[in-house]
Formats: structure tokens, sequence, C-alpha cells
């Protein structure tokens, strides 16, 4: 299945987006995580049955415009611009798909205004890393010296693809060559020596101000839809031991668990994945 191109313009700033399905079936939102792009939902989307997923190229990332400035790019920022391309699109109602830094955005939005979200599918996300009020000081001084040294750190220059999706796979979170591949054709682009990464480097610029616990659970707390929660074993449960723990706390999250990695939405885990979240979004 060949997603459709799309195309929104927010305050003045082209966003891509690629879709899978019938747009008379239920409509579907997905954000991606952190470096990544709509291209995070190639190998999901296919399995997804009755929806009308729209992957967007979330500010900053893919074949999406940077915003100005040069600020870093703060989680709550995205709320707004979901909602706008949700105008554009004509959906009054519509179902939210996020994965990792998507999936915080997408509780984030489902909190913000939950009158409009029929229904939340989370994988590897729902909750930022949690943060304490006494490190907000330190955490501003820490985004605000990173900002003046990223505006003067070159970009790295690949003379072909594959130098780009050979390093991609050895990310922070390993992929497949598959999944990188995907991930890198969508996100490079050419320039007068070879390739650069399409995403704005202010994306690696800590947020000025961490949202704390109490403001997390104060958003989840305003959601009304379901909400169902893919964790891979191999991924948020065994970097942050604690994890399942306080998702736990919020007892209106169904939470499956299932083999794989981080990106497992991308890999051969996909179809269990989408397993998941048929059911859940035919409710």
């Amino acid at each position: 299945m060949q997603p459709t191109e799309l195309k929104f313009t927010v305050d003045g700033r082209e966003f891509a987006a690629q879709a899978w399905g019938n747009p008379e079936h239920l409509p579907v939102l997905a954000l991606h995580g952190w470096l990544d792009n709509s291209a995070s939902f190639f190998a999901l989307a296919p399995l997804l049955k009755k929806v009308y997923l729209v992957a967007l190229d979330m500010a900053g990332h893919g074949q999406s415009s940077h915003r100005p400035g040069t600020f870093p790019y703060n989680i709550w920022e995205d709320v707004a611009e979901i909602f706008a391309i949700a105008d554009q699109l004509g959906w009054n109602r519509f179902a939210l798909l996020g994965h990792s830094r998507g999936a915080i955005i997408a509780t984030l939005a489902a909190g913000t205004f939950p009158q409009r979200i029929t229904h939340l599918g989370l994988i590897e996300g729902i909750l930022p890393e949690p943060a304490r009020s006494e490190d907000s000081p330190k955490q501003l001084a820490l985004s605000i010296k990173a900002s003046q040294s990223q505006q003067v750190k070159p970009l790295t220059i690949y003379s072909d693809y594959a130098s780009a999706i050979a390093v991609r796979e050895r990310g922070m979170f390993p992929l497949s060559h598959a999944a990188a591949k995907a991930l890198t054709e969508r996100g490079l682009r050419k320039v007068e020596q070879g390739y650069q990464w399409s995403t704005d480097r202010r994306l690696l610029i800590p947020s000025s101000l961490k949202l704390l616990p109490e403001q997390m659970a104060a958003f989840i707390a305003c959601i009304t839809c379901p909400i169902a929660l893919v964790l891979a074993e191999d991924g948020m449960p065994k970097l942050f031991p604690n994890y399942v723990e306080a998702v736990k706390s919020y007892t209106r999250v169904a939470v499956t668990t299932l083999p794989g990695r981080h990106h497992l939405h991308m890999e051969p885990e996909a179809d269990k994945v989408a397993s998941v979240l048929n059911p859940f979004f035919q409710k």
C-alpha cells in the first residue's frame, strides 16, 4: 500500500504528511518520535484496518519546515500545530497514534482538547523523563548553553544514502536496515557536497523547562477517550526501570508489553503491534 503525500500550511510554515487507507474510515493522526519522521509508520500503517492514517512530519523533521528563531523545540508547541492540521483535514473528532516523543505530545493534545479525541494509541511513550521543580534553573541554563553551541556546530555531510543509512542503523535506538532506510530516505536533503539530514539541529537542544510528573498527571486526568499503550520489552521498561510502575498508576491506561525494541512498530513485531491496535481503534 503506497501512501499519499499531503501538504499543510500552519503560521506560514509548510508541513508534510503521508496518508494510508480510506478517508471514509476512522481518522487517525500519527506522530513520530524524536529525530524520526512520518516514515516511522511505513510498516504499521498498512496493517491497521478501517482507519485513515495521516502520519505527520512534525515541525523540524522530515520534509516539514523548521520553526523560526534560535529557541529549542518544546513539546507543548506541537499541540497547537496538531489541531491546526486536523482543522485543515476537516476533522472535528479524530484518534491519535504516537510513538515515543510523539506519544508524549499525543497525550498532551488529548488532555488539552479531550472532546476532540476519540482514541489515544501510544507506542513506547506516554510520560516524559521525570523532572523535579528544583532542577528548573539548571535545565534552563543547560538549554541556553546548548543553543549557543548548536549555532556554530557544523552539520555532518554524507557522500551517499548508504553512509547515512548505516549511521541511522547504529543510532541511540538501533534499527534494522529496512527501518533505517525508510527514515533516511524521508529525512535527507541534497546539498552541494552530498547529503545532510533535513532535521532541524535545534531538536538536539534540551527543553527550556521540563514538565513535572504532577503536570503530566493533570493532562492525563483530563483525557476522556480510551488509552492503549504498547511497550517493548527491550524499550522503555529497560531504559527506565520504574517506567512500568509509573504508567500502571494511571489505571485507565491499558498497557500491553510485547517482545522487541523501542521501534518495534517498524520492525517484524509490527504485526503484533497491529494486533493490539486494530481492536482498540475499532471499538
